[in-house]
């Protein structure tokens, strides 16, 4: 066999993977156990803490945003129909709308807008169907001076993942915007709806400056993390892009989606959406099922990015297409 081919591409699999897209359903149980309830739970305990110091308060507000992550992954696979399987449907319906709700996602337009994401990763032409913003070297040359700002502003880190992500989650996706399906429309406006009801009946219950004092700090560190997440997974040194025509489904996945290597900790809190390019490979694969796909498939792995290559990562700019680079501003 040839020298020059990958591991990945020395084996079938297709049929390698399949086994993991079983569900399991005790361990998705206690996903749901050991994510939607310490984060409803944390979130009662930051209103006790309220009367005694707000810098408790935001102290338990970094678990219970771990745990609202860990509630969105839930989320992610519900949409994928992975968490029970692709043959419960319904199921994975049905929780994922209550978890869309208790992290502010309209289910059905995100699972629409996602699955497109999914579709089209690693396409130069085909970018911004749900990705980080991203121009090549050639478009910044050619782009106006107006654009040119527009964009550092946005790739800069303090708007990316603090005020950009903020703004896209809670609010962006409460608007029905023209020419969304009736569907998507449908799936936005009784998502604002639930969150309505829910803002209202706790504010009655315990005060709306105590409602928005638990529920903001909590989705807002949420939200920074979950936009870092994303960004990291697929804009990375030696990320793969390719024109439509010379666009390869395996390599997109395997070299054009992270694997982004954590502590067991942060593993734990991210539902294991680190094994990035797994996921793409197969989005049939429930989350819980990802370690031991990575363990027992050596011949799957990738060059991991681990923690100290944040830095690198953040000087991230362009995309040189000449030379399949990121590169930074030009001078």
């Amino acid at each position: 066999m040839d020298a020059d081919i990958k591991s990945y591409e020395q084996v079938n699999w297709r049929e390698l993977i399949r086994k993991y897209q079983v569900p399991d359903f005790p361990k998705a149980a206690g996903q749901i156990l050991t994510s939607i309830v310490p984060y409803i739970g944390l979130m009662i305990l930051m209103y006790f803490t309220l009367e005694i110091s707000y810098w408790l308060t935001l102290l338990v507000a970094i678990p219970a945003a771990g745990f609202a992550v860990r509630t969105f992954i839930i989320f992610h696979d519900c949409g994928h129909q992975s968490f029970f399987g692709s043959k419960n449907k319904k199921a994975n319906d049905v929780l994922g709308v209550i978890t869309g709700i208790l992290t502010f996602t309209p289910y059905h337009f995100w699972r629409r807008a996602h699955a497109e994401h999914h579709a089209t990763v690693a396409k130069l032409d085909q970018r911004g169907k749900g990705d980080v913003w991203m121009l090549t070297l050639d478009e910044w040359n050619e782009a106006n001076n107006w654009k040119k700002l527009i964009y550092r502003v946005y790739r800069n880190p303090l708007t990316l993942f603090t005020i950009g992500a903020w703004i896209n989650m809670l609010v962006a996706q409460r608007i029905p915007f023209p020419g969304l399906s009736s569907q998507d429309k449908r799936s936005i406006l009784l998502t604002d709806l639930a969150l309505l009801v829910i803002a209202v009946s706790i504010s009655l219950l315990i005060g709306w400056q105590a409602y928005l004092l638990i529920q903001l700090p909590v989705m807002m560190i949420a939200l920074s993390v979950g936009v870092w997440l994303f960004y990291i997974q697929h804009q990375f040194p030696g990320a793969y892009w390719a024109r439509d025509e010379e666009w390869d489904y395996l390599t997109a996945c395997m070299e054009g989606s992270s694997h982004y290597q954590l502590p067991a900790v942060f593993r734990f809190f991210t539902g294991n959406i680190g094994f990035h390019h797994l996921h793409h490979l197969s989005h049939l694969v429930p989350n819980y099922h990802l370690p031991r796909l990575y363990k027992e498939h050596p011949e799957l792995a990738v060059k991991p990015i681990t923690l100290r290559d944040t830095r690198k990562l953040l000087a991230i700019r362009l995309y040189d297409e000449a030379n399949r680079v990121y590169v930074g501003y030009p001078r």
